[in-house]
């Protein structure tokens, strides 16, 4: 009777033992998981694929003008810069059109501005509305040279919003400057430079 009792005991301990190392490994095991679950999110959020596309930029009107205008997306953000020659020193309206055909001499086979949300004419940022395509203005230095930078996350590089994809649409450079009033283009002159947005 004394040695049942002593069995019984001795494999209670062992089952006892089993179970705190089964509950251990499985524990292990799950936070081993876990970890593993976070740093796959943490390198995903890490390697986030950084969308960059660059054209080079075609003289219009005998313009004689050069550059590459580079497009940058990352975390929502899409970053234009633009490096152009060539120039009349002074200050040129930039624009994005609607259509990436720079197939005519004048430029004008890219169409008006890009407008997907119907607005009127008007500077970045106006109360009243704005293109998606009225960049601005810039100034070219006494050699004719300029850099332009513009950030947004009202564009997008290849999504499905109409309403922000850049892709299919024209880079334009104008002879004059923008007055941000005159519809439906500001005025801005001949259209000197062009390059098609194409992914």
């Amino acid at each position: 009777m004394k040695n049942i009792k002593l069995a019984t005991l001795v494999l209670l301990i062992t089952v006892s033992y089993q179970c705190k190392d089964f509950k251990k490994g499985y524990e292990d095991g799950k936070k081993a998981a876990e970890e593993s679950a976070a740093a796959k999110e943490a390198m995903k959020e890490v390697t986030e694929e950084v969308n960059t596309i660059k054209f080079t930029m075609e003289p219009k009107n005998d313009s004689g003008i050069s550059g590459e205008v580079t497009f940058t997306e990352e975390n929502g953000e899409v970053k234009m810069m633009a490096s152009l020659s060539g120039l009349t020193e002074g200050e040129h309206a930039i624009h994005i059109h609607e259509k990436a055909d720079c197939s005519s001499a004048d430029g004008k086979s890219t169409g008006g501005h890009w407008n997907p949300t119907f607005q009127p004419h008007a500077a970045w940022g106006s109360e009243g509305g704005y293109h998606k395509g009225d960049i601005g203005n810039f100034d070219a230095d006494a050699e004719g040279n300029a850099s332009i930078e513009f950030e947004t996350s009202e564009w997008c590089i290849g999504c499905d919003d109409e309403t922000k994809n850049i892709v299919g649409k024209a880079v334009i450079v104008h002879q004059g400057v923008d007055d941000f009033t005159s519809q439906p283009s500001g005025a801005a002159g001949a259209r000197v430079a062009c390059t098609g947005i194409i992914q």
